[in-house]
């Protein structure tokens, strides 16, 4: 299986001349004038010299992926327009109109939720709404950065949306002032039993902490004496706000990371302040993008058996990058040191530098096998890669961290349960739900509660749903026997067996299009086998938790 890097964006090169650096470059970089004037004469002779025209700016680009092609895998441009995006989602805020949208093929942007107290929950902009026009502008069949991008701007400068609703026939114009639009790293925290509380944290930017924080005391303050932490399909983020957030979690002195490098100094981060939850059990939810600052959290709780780890064995990144500007406002994203745990495990998987596909082909293999047969897989890791927790408990190195628990991955479940976690069921839901939002909404919308507990799918609104699906660009068809090599043709036993979990699947999707993600977010963990098991390893967390006391 072939990949690629999502980060790896071209930007433009800055050819350092020897001769316009001088004394001082030889001072910092040591002397390689000559080998700055090599790539200097070859760019020009090329740029002369080839028999076609040669785009300057895309030949500067192509010599800048070589060069960290060369690298680790994770080294990469940012250039000034996508950087302008990172730099949002570190910082937790950008100007826009506040709504979540999303659009489906050949469709217009729907609005999901208008984002609380932001400029279109204001205006009366609600979900389900259709973005059809922004200033004037058609929108349909636009994709969805050129949606986002038309529609941020500077805090208090004027837009205007028009909306198509349902049950009002002409299209109507809202004006709007963008404001400050948070981008929550706490995407979702609720009491999930009388003493269980329930976070999670979907990346590490500027705002985490106190989002953790804030999420902390409220679920404290509703009783909460145990906490089940996300970190699933956490892409990382800061280091700071990760080291701020176990500091919470474990007794002053503590060691949380630390970091190697060659040229940056080496430091180690350490517990300093008295923190909101250093004694209470804790279970980390973790899988195989968890990532970074992510993997972070997991392997310090770990290490000092603070919190019991269920899951899948997280990526493994465990490189310090840091972003150096170039003149054009692009970035150069560069690996400087590396991560490692309390107990000395090195986060970051073995690589060969130069080569990028081999090192997430065997990724993968390695991630995959994991989950096959965990105990298999610990009894390969050599001596050389196991390690010590505070209290004596055997973890294991070797890239990531490896949970405690594991839990199988949708690589093991049945066949038609990976197509619907993996969205490939997704299509039928939306048709289904575009032909009878009008009904669902009147019905429903203004009955959270009796939805949740009243709410099931009728045997007229089961099969409606998968005719639904067979018309529509993405088909789902069921046979009697076998299915052929069809992708989305599944047997109708398929179907019968987990009809109860495609159901529950299907109400939530409904529940998250009527009410958002905070209504939404319980119906999905109940049918979350990781959370589901998770919740049944409470026991050991808390033999765990009497270790801190």
């Amino acid at each position: 299986m072939k990949f690629q890097l999502r980060f790896i964006i071209p930007i433009t090169l800055l050819l350092l001349a020897g001769g316009l650096l001088g004394a001082s470059f030889s001072r910092y970089f040591g002397d390689i004038t000559e080998d700055l004037r090599k790539l200097e004469e070859a760019f020009l002779m090329i740029n002369r010299r080839y028999v076609d025209p040669v785009e300057p700016n895309q030949a500067a680009e192509d010599a800048i992926e070589g060069m960290l092609k060369s690298l680790d895998p994770h080294s990469s441009y940012i250039d000034a327009s996508a950087f302008k995006e990172v730099a949002e989602s570190f910082q937790g805020s950008f100007g826009g109109i506040g709504v979540w949208f999303q659009i489906p093929d050949g469709d217009t942007a729907r609005v999901v939720s208008p984002i609380e107290n932001g400029p279109s929950e204001k205006a009366g902009i609600r979900a389900g709404d259709r973005i059809i026009a922004v200033d004037d502008t058609s929108v349909v069949g636009v994709g969805e950065d050129e949606v986002k991008r038309r529609l941020k701007g500077p805090v208090g400068t004027q837009v205007e949306v028009t909306i198509r609703r349902l049950g009002i026939q002409k299209p109507f114009t809202v004006p709007l002032t963008r404001d400050l639009i948070p981008l929550y790293s706490i995407t979702s925290s609720y009491m999930v039993d009388e003493i269980t509380g329930y976070i999670r944290i979907s990346r590490f930017a500027q705002s985490t902490y106190p989002e953790f924080i804030q999420a902390l005391d409220e679920l404290q303050g509703q009783g909460m004496e145990r906490l089940l932490l996300d970190l699933r399909d956490n892409g990382g983020g800061i280091l700071q706000s990760a080291v701020a957030i176990v500091d919470e979690m474990l007794a002053g002195n503590e060691y949380i990371v630390s970091t190697v490098g060659r040229s940056v100094p080496s430091e180690v981060f350490v517990a300093q302040r008295t923190g909101r939850f250093e004694t209470q059990p804790i279970i980390v939810l973790v899988n195989g993008n968890s990532i970074s600052a992510s993997e972070i959290v997991a392997g310090a709780l770990q290490d000092h058996d603070r919190a019991l780890l269920v899951g899948q064995r997280t990526f493994g990144k465990g490189l310090v990058q840091n972003q150096f500007p170039l003149p054009d406002g692009s970035y150069l994203q560069i690996t400087t040191a590396r991560y490692y745990t309390p107990s000395g495990r090195l986060i970051q998987t073995p690589y060969e530098e130069g080569d990028r596909e081999g090192y997430f082909e065997a990724k993968l293999e390695g991630l995959i096998k994991a989950q096959q047969d965990p105990d298999k897989y610990a009894e390969s890791i050599p001596d050389s890669l196991k390690f010590t927790t505070t209290h004596g408990r055997t973890i294991f190195g070797g890239g990531g961290i490896m949970p405690d628990h594991f839990i199988e991955g949708d690589s093991l479940r049945p066949r038609i349960l990976r197509a619907l976690y993996g969205g490939a069921l997704f299509e039928s839901f939306r048709l289904w739900f575009e032909n009878n939002e009008q009904v669902l909404r009147t019905t429903w919308e203004d009955r959270a509660d009796d939805f949740l507990n009243d709410f099931t799918f009728s045997t007229a609104q089961w099969d409606a749903l998968w005719v639904s699906g067979a018309s529509s660009q993405v088909p789902v068809t069921f046979v009697e026997a076998d299915p052929s090599t069809e992708e989305l043709q599944f047997t109708y036993k398929e179907l019968n067996d987990n009809s109860e979990t495609i159901r529950l699947y299907f109400k939530a999707l409904l529940s998250r299009q009527l009410y958002g993600a905070r209504i939404a977010t319980p119906l999905f963990h109940a049918i979350d086998e990781t959370f589901q098991e998770s919740l049944l390893l409470w026991p050991e967390a808390e033999k765990l938790a009497l270790l801190s006391q």
